[in-house]
């Protein structure tokens, strides 16, 4: 019994000796690299002194993964460029274990024995963008894709695409992209001839004219990059014809053509672009707006974009000229959502809090605390903020006063009674009625009542 009772003992001091080994090196453990980077950033862009707040918070296993789509515009107007970014809204956050969230004492696979909080561990997360279509005549430069599937409907083995041109006609659906971009820069014609009828009828009207442009000359107008797409078909017919087959040419190496054997009909321009007045369109024309096919005119990005730009050209808008777009892309983004806080010590004088101002029998603040919430997006091993909001503290304090408090420690006794004299009268009306069957005391006592108010009333009269 006692070599048992020992062993058993040498046990639990062994477990308890590992579990603080475990915790002490789980607390004192250093950061992520990434995380740490973020901090310094944020800290130094908020322009707080490091000397006087204290940063809490960037807790990994509370940060939320979320992807969405970043379009970036450059805009030149009378020879001022304008930068706009704009970030669709995140559908789902999510916690997932990134491998930037990792430190390096866990190693390069990551088994550190941590449970992921209602998400998944894994690789790394590369986002894509949704399928879309491109309509010629135009040329794509595909960009970091060695095995990209080529499908006219039929699997067709091109090599290593660099440049494929789509000739006017021709419809490619683009999957698994990460983003595509404008390679050089256009220019637009003005006025935008917006007519606010439910479609972005500004800019289809100059993607039209760009389209008849381009198909007026030799080489397409409109250049784009593609970076890292997975396969390029032809879109898939709901008719059993061979209306969605493309036909392919080799240029040269890297360097293919596809063409569509049955041209789609050109869409008629209703049209030409001028001053003198502001062109509708219906519904059924212009759906669609080119080069994206898969994009029609109601769309909800589309006309915030039209706004956008109409609310940046002012009254150029309506006039002839035109404009120069320098820069347009659109790419999928994966984004980090975190929160964090600043503590600084409250001093007498320092200006940031009225102590004077607490009453006696609250406990005055020692430490002021702000809370922020940060956006960050997540650029290869890094992570580079986006936007930082103050938020709320999330541990709202509520404070309960006792009823003597409030009411200066009066007794009862000391308050004056105040007596309602409608409510009272409705009292008086119903005893007076129920008084003519009951008792003589009963009535006598509902006529005093009376008495007394009439009196009252007489007197303030």
């Amino acid at each position: 019994m006692a070599v048992r009772f020992l062993a058993s003992i040498l046990v639990l001091s062994l477990i308890g000796s590992l579990s603080d080994a475990l915790i002490s090196s789980d607390l004192n453990s250093p950061p992520p690299k990434a995380i740490t980077d973020l901090k310094e950033a944020i800290v130094k862009g908020l322009g707080f002194p490091s000397e006087e707040f204290k940063v809490y918070g960037f807790d990994v296993g509370d940060a939320l993964v979320g992807q969405s789509v970043a379009y970036e515009f450059d805009v030149e107007i009378d020879k001022k460029v304008l930068p706009f970014k704009l970030l669709e809204d995140v559908n789902r956050w999510e916690f997932v274990d990134l491998p930037m969230f990792r430190t390096e004492d866990e190693g390069s696979d990551g088994e550190s024995g941590l449970v992921v909080k209602n998400g998944r561990s894994g690789g790394r997360v590369v986002p894509v963008l949704a399928p879309f279509q491109l309509a010629g005549p135009m040329e794509l430069w595909i960009q970091d894709a060695k095995d990209v599937r080529l499908a006219l409907p039929h699997d067709v083995d091109a090599g290593v695409l660099k440049k494929v041109v789509l000739a006017d006609g021709a419809v490619v659906t683009v999957k698994g992209a990460k983003s595509v971009s404008l390679r050089q820069p256009i220019d637009l014609p003005l006025p935008l001839n917006s007519s606010g009828n439910g479609l972005a009828s500004g800019l289809l009207k100059l993607a039209e004219h760009l389209r008849l442009a381009s198909c007026n000359q030799e080489t397409p107008l409109l250049s784009l990059r593609i970076v890292g797409p997975t396969s390029l078909t032809s879109p898939s017919s709901s008719h059993s014809g061979s209306d969605n087959r493309l036909k392919l040419k080799r240029l040269a190496p890297g360097l293919v053509e596809l063409s569509s054997p049955a041209k789609a009909k050109a869409i008629e321009a209703i049209s030409e672009i001028d001053g003198d007045g502001v062109t509708l369109l219906a519904p059924d024309r212009f759906t669609t707006m080119w080069p994206l096919a898969s994009i029609n005119g109601s769309n909800y990005n589309l006309r915030g974009f039209e706004t956008l730009l109409n609310s940046v050209l002012g009254d150029k808008a309506n006039k002839k000229g035109s404009f120069r777009l320098l820069k347009a892309e659109a790419s999928a983004q994966t984004f980090v959502k975190m929160m964090f806080r600043l503590e600084k010590e409250l001093k007498e004088g320092d200006g940031l809090v009225d102590l004077k101002s607490f009453p006696v029998w609250k406990t005055k603040p020692q430490v002021m605390k702000l809370h922020f919430e940060v956006l960050a997006k997540v650029d290869g091993e890094k992570i580079v903020p986006e936007k930082v909001v103050q938020v709320e503290d999330p541990l709202m304090i509520t404070e309960s006063i006792a009823p003597n408090v409030l009411m200066g420690n009066i007794t009862m006794s000391k308050l004056d009674d105040i007596v309602d004299e409608d409510e009272v009268g409705v009292e008086v009306d119903d005893a007076t009625e129920g008084g003519e069957g009951g008792d003589h005391e009963g009535g006598g006592r509902d006529s005093r009542v009376s008495e007394a108010l009439e009196g009252g009333a007489d007197e303030g009269g």
